[in-house]
């Protein structure tokens, strides 16, 4: 079957990762997907985010490319009027608008969803913002990752407070717009009525605290740094060295997996043990689980130990560099390829028993390098 998108025409005006990413969702499941850009900035700032081994003159860097395959580019500066009246024409002829603008700014520029509603009723506009509609402060990833608790809880106990490595919030708050834009499609399909949705990085952050939040709000716990530990689960989290100098992490969280785990590290008696026999007792008395299993764990090798504990259905996994996983079976499935070259990753991580996965998508465009495809358009 075709893509389920193929004849959605979508305008990406976002910028970095969060809106990007729910532009790159929707052409990988077949959508014309066009991106404008900044000609003042030389379009979407992480063009020129490098790492210090990339090529300075090239317009797409390794991080643009996180979030930008399969689109199209074309270069407007919508403080001209000439090329404002070029984008509004664009809208006329196009179903879905993904914007990041603090607020006020979209306004400015004519923009937003009432200006662009007047242009086409039943545009679905999805905006993504720091704080929400109102708010004019802009937010930034790594801010609001230390502001809604998630770098508090991040870290080793009594070390520093750290962010994630990846830009979480905005993936997170890229999936809540994902779900809000679809929703608005679902209804404009029932009504035919266009809609605005919105969503704030913050309060996809809070959204996504999970049992941490309900830690606080059910139990009064405010969630400290435990390094990789959980606080409701133990051995959960848990991390051993083997004999052979790696590391495998244990995710144990039913007692049937426990006593599976005892009898596979030749430890059986401690399963029955009054300070580990419940999940309970073995969050009391972590500290001296832990010791004990990885005084055990150490006469291992790790391959033997990880074979035992799959086998058992124990689970647990290796920890692997980020090259280690990508180059896997099943990380080499998520890696975008045109032509055989490497692209950047699948945003979009389902199958869809209705419609194949997408073989392959266009490379990450160059800047403006669609201007003539999209002005015919018009």
């Amino acid at each position: 079957m075709p893509p389920i998108f193929k004849t959605l025409r979508v305008i990406e005006l976002a910028n970095v990762l969060a809106g990007p990413s729910v532009g790159q969702f929707f052409a990988e499941l077949g959508a014309e997907v066009i991106k404008i850009e900044n000609p003042k900035t030389n379009g979407d700032v992480t063009r020129s985010w490098k790492l210090n081994n990339e090529n300075a003159e090239d317009s797409v860097s390794a991080y643009f490319s996180a979030a930008n395959s399969g689109k199209k580019s074309i270069g407007l500066d919508i403080t001209d009027q000439q090329d404002l009246s070029i984008l509004h024409k664009l809208i006329t002829k196009s179903d879905i608008v993904i914007a990041s603008y603090k607020a006020g700014d979209a306004e400015k520029l004519k923009v937003d969803y009432q200006s662009l509603k007047s242009i086409n009723s039943k545009i679905i506009y999805g905006q993504i913002t720091g704080y929400g509609d109102d708010n004019e402060r802009v937010g930034y990833d790594a801010i609001i990752q230390a502001e809604s608790g998630f770098m508090s809880m991040n870290g080793e106990p009594d070390g520093s407070s750290l962010k994630m490595p990846v830009a979480l919030v905005d993936v997170l708050a890229a999936h809540h717009l994902k779900e809000a834009i679809l929703l608005a499609y679902i209804n404009l399909l029932k009504t035919n009525e266009g809609a605005k949705v919105s969503v704030s990085l913050f309060e996809s952050a809070i959204a996504s605290l999970a049992n941490q939040a309900t830690n606080y709000l059910i139990a009064g716990h405010d969630p400290q740094k435990m390094g990789a530990e959980h606080p409701n689960i133990s051995p959960y989290g848990t991390v051993l060295h083997t004999s052979d100098q790696k590391e495998i992490l244990l995710a144990v969280g039913t007692n049937t997996q426990f006593q599976k785990l005892c009898d596979i590290l030749e430890i059986p008696k401690m399963a029955l043990d009054e300070d580990f026999k419940t999940n309970a007792s073995r969050v009391e008395n972590r500290k001296k689980l832990n010791q004990l299993l990885l005084e055990k764990a150490q006469s291992f090798e790790s391959e033997t130990l990880l074979n035992k504990l799959k086998s058992a259905q124990v689970p647990a996994g290796k920890l692997q560099s980020v090259g280690q996983a990508l180059e896997g079976n099943d990380g080499q499935e998520m890696i975008m390829k045109f032509e055989e070259s490497v692209t950047g990753l699948r945003n979009f991580a389902a199958n869809l028993s209705f419609m194949g996965r997408i073989s392959h998508l266009a490379p990450p465009p160059e800047f403006d390098q669609d201007r003539t495809e999209i002005l015919a358009l018009l």
